[in-house]
């Protein structure tokens, strides 16, 4: 798959949501209940973190089960982890920075990637590699809109995810920003709620979500 048509399927699924859940689960046996809450009150493109054993058990159970949902598969750090991820049959994979071997093995390979960037060096690496939606994080600690606009200037071709610090609060500013495709966030189902079974309040939650922008 070429570059552009990489970038194309990003776009695609970036543009379903305006708030991409960011999912740390414990319980694989979860995960169901959780993507169908989370599609049921309007959020398709769901992020599954490898921060725990159970990330891709969950990512795989959804992706077998949950049709509707677009699973991404988050904090990718090697280029173990993203062929891990392709093979799984993943929607995307994003990473909360990146290395020169892991930007290099996305463009090999066939899934598409959003690199995780906090400055305008790690800007110019992704862009003279192709990459054109990153993931900015973490955002507010680095610097909240303020930054981002800082680093936007010089680089107007770039879309940004912004991910870390991003709440029900501010979410609609982030969104506001015409950078700005679609945002990461926590909130919608943080750990706490997921552990407990709260599918209706994590639901409700997603619902809300999906009127921020």
């Amino acid at each position: 798959m070429s570059s552009s048509d990489k970038r194309a399927k990003l776009d695609a699924v970036f543009a379903l949501a305006p708030v991409i859940p960011v999912i740390t689960i414990d319980d694989a046996a979860q995960a169901v209940p959780l993507a169908r809450a989370l599609v049921s009150g309007g959020l398709r493109v769901i992020e599954i973190t490898l921060r725990t054993q159970a990330g891709f058990d969950a990512a795989r159970a959804i992706i077998s089960e949950v049709p509707e949902a677009r699973v991404g598969i988050g904090t990718v750090l090697t280029p173990a982890d993203y062929e891990r991820a392709a093979r799984l049959g993943a929607a995307f994979a994003i990473s909360p920075g990146f290395s020169i071997e892991l930007l290099d093995a996305a463009n090999a390979g066939e899934l598409p990637f959003a690199p995780g960037i906090q400055t305008p060096s790690d800007l110019i690496a992704c862009v003279t590699r192709g990459y054109e939606l990153v993931k900015f994080f973490p955002a507010v600690p680095a610097g909240g809109l303020a930054a981002l606009d800082a680093l936007a200037g010089p680089f107007p071709n770039v879309r940004f995810c912004p991910t870390g610090g991003i709440n029900a609060g501010n979410a609609a500013q982030w969104l506001a920003h015409k950078k700005v495709v679609a945002i990461g966030g926590s909130w919608v189902a943080p750990a706490s709620d997921i552990k407990a079974g709260a599918w209706a309040t994590i639901e409700q939650r997603a619902r809300e979500a999906t009127t921020l922008r």
